[in-house]
């Protein structure tokens, strides 16, 4: 029985990622379909479990989902493990409630799947595993997987079905290349949102009972099997899992939208959603927070809806696109011919300071307002949006050169932001060291054509000395339990490089915390470094820490050059 009259999943979504056909409904009944979920980590609101359960439906067949959990990923630390699985404990229950089968395999997927199929087959002597089904990233890694269990699949004569749940638009329908930047794909995104942005069928209770997948998911032991560091710990008031991310949701419809059109670029107001860590694991569906937002828009919250849906949908669309379409999306060679030329010419520029990778991961720098947006990015698992653009455009001003700065904001930002080994986290770095989707500006040193943002332009912005208290190394607000790791898990010393460096040590408000002076000094094992003292920056006009970047910022087209908003074209 399909209880359907016709497909629920738009076939524009699909793709096939070998040469094997799936077999027509009724050609073979029984059997089962598995889909092999990996990004989009949900039961509901989920069109790959949907096209799943579709397939199986129309072939009378059992549904499996399959997750393989690898023991170690790029940079991933406990921070991201523990709230992954923990989400991913929740959706087992949501599945087999729905008589879905569950099994998390451990090891390589490009084994562990058709391993799984496998079994799959030898328990289902009735019919064949007519299908299995994965979901979409861009990522280098995952197409990896993807295509590896592809051609595994293919040697079995097993279709391997490839559906993007994970954007608004499928990325390969929004475009079939690398676009400029928002201006480009806004309108073919905003143009296609009737088609694609539509109400999710629920996920039915499965008529076929599995064979196997029924078992209550192991949290401890998938915990114990991981390979990662536990020195970045969870952090407490991230709550993995569907629930928690409608509750997240909900209490931005009900506390912040109002306020998200005019402030969200106020690191000192919360005005965000904070479903960034909930989209990125996939424990919610960006298209349903887009639904739900749509809806609540109206009156005084239409434009802050408008600003969400630009947020949530075009731009990070436009980061799933960057990603796709250009293999180096995190390196020098993603960036854009005049970028690269105008990063080379000036890569040798003299800096006025220098810092190692530890020092920065330990905030001593000589700006509090950097060192407080490090500290929160460690303590809190985020960073603000805003504030991100500035400490990524520091670090290349204030590193050997551009290849190293790069690497450095990608390392800190997957090793401690929830929402890090993203697309999104990859194309923010690029933006703001290689001028991805931004345009040339007035040349300078160390930055060349890349747009410019200092301190000056900030206090501009909100007011720095209230977010720098905030985060002050003796007031650091963060409840993350775990303390910074070393660089690369060496924790080899930073006293000798603290001292070559070319730092100047800030004056810090005294008696800091034994949480903070912990969190910041594990990064590297070692005592702070010998340095003059620079004033102190924390006062509410920060005139005269600023007089001297202010007098050297430039202007493009009547534009200071310091301005951080990203322009609409």
């Amino acid at each position: 029985m399909s209880g359907r009259s016709g497909p629920s999943v738009d076939p524009r979504r699909c793709r096939a990622l070998n040469a094997v056909a799936v077999a027509e409904a009724g050609s073979r009944s029984g059997g089962s379909v598995v889909y092999w979920m990996s990004r989009d980590q949900r039961a509901q609101d989920n069109w790959a479990l949907l096209k799943a359960q579709e397939l199986a439906l129309e072939r009378k067949a059992s549904l499996y989902v399959c997750f393989c959990l690898v023991p170690k990923f790029l940079d991933g630390t406990i921070r991201h493990f523990d709230f992954m699985l923990r989400g991913l404990a929740e959706t087992s229950k949501d599945l087999q409630s729905h008589n879905v089968g569950f099994e998390l395999l451990k090891g390589r997927s490009v084994e562990e799947v058709p391993k799984f199929v496998k079994l799959l087959q030898r328990l289902g002597k009735k019919g064949p595993v007519h299908a299995v089904v994965c979901d979409f990233s861009p990522l280098r890694v995952p197409s990896e997987w993807a295509h590896g269990v592809a051609a595994a699949l293919q040697k079995m004569a097993v279709p391997l079905v490839q559906v993007d749940a994970h954007n608004v638009v499928p990325v390969w329908e929004a475009s079939d290349h690398q676009e400029v930047g928002a201006r480009t794909l806004r309108p073919k995104i905003m143009g296609r949102l009737k088609e694609f942005l539509v109400p999710f069928p629920p996920l039915r209770k499965h008529p076929r009972a599995p064979l196997t997948g029924k078992g209550a998911f192991n949290l401890d032991a998938a915990l114990k099997s991981l390979q990662v560091d536990r020195r970045v710990g969870p952090v407490s008031f991230f709550k993995p899992g569907a629930a928690a991310a409608k509750h997240q949701l909900e209490d931005f419809l009900r506390r912040r939208l109002k306020a998200f059109d005019t402030q969200r670029n106020n690191p000192n107001v919360e005005a965000l959603s904070g479903l960034s860590p909930w989209i990125k694991f996939g424990q919610i569906s960006a298209a349903r927070c887009a639904l739900v937002v749509q809806q609540a828009g109206k009156g005084d919250t239409k434009k802050s809806a408008e600003g969400f849906v630009e947020e949530a949908v075009v731009r990070r669309e436009l980061a799933d696109n960057f990603c796709f379409y250009n293999k180096h999306y995190d390196s020098l060679k993603g960036a854009a011919e005049w970028a690269a030329k105008s990063l080379q010419k000036h890569s040798k520029d003299k800096r006025e300071y220098v810092y190692t990778r530890a020092q920065l991961e330990q905030a001593k720098t000589h700006d509090d307002l950097w060192n407080a947006s490090q500290r929160q990015m460690v303590s809190e698992g985020k960073m603000h949006g805003f504030l991100r653009m500035y400490w990524a455009k520091k670090v290349l001003e204030w590193t050997k050169s551009p290849e190293e700065a790069l690497a450095t904001v990608i390392y800190l930002n997957d090793r401690y932001s929830m929402d890090g080994r993203d697309p999104n986290g990859y194309v923010g770095c690029m933006w703001s060291i290689c001028g991805v989707h931004d345009m040339g500006w007035a040349e300078r040193k160390v930055f060349g054509k890349i747009r410019y943002m200092n301190y000056a332009g900030c206090c501009k912005k909100f007011r720095v000395a209230e977010f720098e208290q905030r985060y002050s190394s003796s007031g650091s607000k963060g409840s993350g339990s775990g303390a910074a790791a070393s660089p690369s898990g060496s924790g080899k010393g930073s006293a000798d490089e603290a001292a070559s460096s070319k730092q100047t040590k800030p004056r810090r408000p005294p008696g800091r915390s034994s949480r903070a002076k912990q969190t910041l000094r594990s990064a590297t094992g070692s005592k702070r470094a010998k340095a003059k003292p620079l004033r102190n920056r924390n006062s509410a006009s920060a005139s005269a820490a600023s007089s001297k970047r202010t007098r050297s910022s430039k202007t493009v087209k009547g534009r200071s050059s310091s301005s951080a908003k990203r322009r609409k074209p």
